[in-house]
C-alpha cells in the first residue's frame, strides 16, 4: 500500500449554494468518512494554493473569469443552475489551484496519486461560460498546464459522472495530446457527448464517449473498461491519467438512473490504477466532480481511494 494525498480546503464549505443539490454536505460527509476510516493513515491531507489568473486563462477567457469574480462579489447565480456567494471566488480558486498542485505533486514523484476533494466541480464549464454547478473546469486546465507548461506529451482524462464533460471535451476536441474518455447516461443532461463526437481536425480519434442505458450497473461499467476504454488507451499511452470522479452514477443518487455501487467505482478504479502502471508511471490524479447524496458520495469516495491505495 501506498500513501496518497488528499487536496481539501475548508473554503470549499464557503461556496454557499443555499438548498441545493451541490452543498457543502457533500464534502462534509466525504472528509469525515475519510477521516475515520480504516485507511486514514494513509491519506496526507493537503491544504491547495489558489489557482492564478493565468492557470484559469488555459481554458477560460478573461472576460469570462472577470464575469465570475464580479458575481461573487454580489452572490446570486452564474445561471438557472448555478448558484454562487461571497466566497464561491475563493473556492474557485483554491479548486482549480488543487487540480494544478496535485498534478505537480504526482508528477514528482511525491505521490503515485491524489485525489482533490474540492467544490464547485467543473467539467461542465465551458471557456466562456458556467454550467451544471461548474465555474471553471478543474480537470480541464489541470490538463493543459500538463501539456503547456510541464512538457507532456500525451495526458487522458476519464470521466465517469453520470452527466457528459461538455465543457472537458469542448476543451481538446482538436488537441491531439489530451485523450478525453467519458461514460455517461444516455438521453441525459446536458445531452451532448454523443458516440460519434470522436475530435476534429489535429484531435480526431482522441475523443471517446460511451453513452451507458439508464439502469446500467457495476458489470456494464466495468465491460466498457475492459472492450473499449482499456484497449483505447493502451493505443494511446498516457504519460498522466485524470479523473473527473463523479459519483452521480451510484444506485441511490438523486439525479441519475445509473445503478453503480461502491464495489463497481472499486473495480473501475482498480482497473486505471492497473492502466496507468502498464504504462510505467502510474501516475493517477482524480477530481471530485457530481455524486448528490451525501451518504452514498462519501462510501464512493472510500471505495476510490482505498483502490488506489492498494
Amino acid at each position: 500500500m501506498e500513501k496518497i494525498a488528499v487536496y481539501y480546503d475548508d473554503i470549499f464549505l464557503a461556496h454557499d449554494t443555499g438548498i441545493h443539490p451541490e452543498n457543502k454536505e457533500r464534502l462534509q460527509s466525504i472528509t469525515t468518512r475519510l477521516k475515520s476510516s480504516d485507511i486514514a493513515d494513509w491519506l496526507d491531507w493537503i491544504v491547495p494554493p489558489v489557482a492564478t489568473v493565468d492557470q484559469l486563462n488555459l481554458i477560460h477567457d478573461m472576460a469570462y473569469i472577470e464575469h465570475v469574480k464580479k458575481s461573487c462579489t454580489s452572490g446570486g447565480a452564474l445561471d438557472v443552475d448555478t448558484v454562487i456567494s461571497h466566497d464561491s471566488w475563493s473556492a474557485a480558486l483554491h479548486a482549480a489551484g488543487a487540480a494544478v498542485s496535485a498534478v505537480h505533486t504526482v508528477l514528482s514523484g511525491q505521490y503515485p496519486a491524489a485525489y482533490c476533494a474540492i467544490r464547485p466541480p467543473g467539467h461542465h464549464a465551458e471557456r466562456h461560460k458556467s454550467m451544471g454547478f461548474c465555474l471553471f473546469n478543474n480537470v480541464a486546465i489541470a490538463a493543459r498546464h500538463s501539456v503547456q507548461n510541464l512538457g507532456l506529451g500525451k495526458v487522458a482524462i476519464i470521466d465517469f459522472d453520470v452527466h457528459h464533460g461538455n465543457g472537458t471535451q469542448n476543451a481538446f476536441y482538436s488537441d491531439p495530446s489530451v485523450f478525453v474518455i467519458s461514460l455517461h447516461q444516455r438521453n441525459h443532461y446536458p445531452g451532448t457527448g454523443l458516440e460519434r463526437e470522436s475530435g476534429e481536425g489535429n484531435g480526431e480519434g482522441t475523443t471517446l464517449n460511451c453513452l451507458m442505458d439508464s439502469g446500467s450497473g457495476n458489470l456494464e461499467y466495468l465491460e466498457v473498461f475492459d472492450t473499449k476504454i482499456i484497449p483505447t488507451l493502451k493505443k494511446f499511452s498516457p504519460e498522466l491519467v485524470l479523473i473527473s470522479a463523479g459519483f452521480d452514477g451510484h444506485r441511490d443518487d438523486p439525479l441519475g438512473g445509473i445503478d453503480l455501487t461502491e464495489t463497481g467505482y472499486s473495480e473501475i478504479t482498480r482497473r486505471i490504477k492497473l492502466l496507468a502502471g502498464d504504462f510505467g508511471h502510474g501516475r493517477v490524479v482524480s477530481l471530485l466532480e457530481g455524486g448528490y447524496n451525501p451518504q452514498a458520495l462519501a462510501k464512493s469516495v472510500e471505495a476510490h481511494l482505498k483502490a488506489l491505495i492498494e
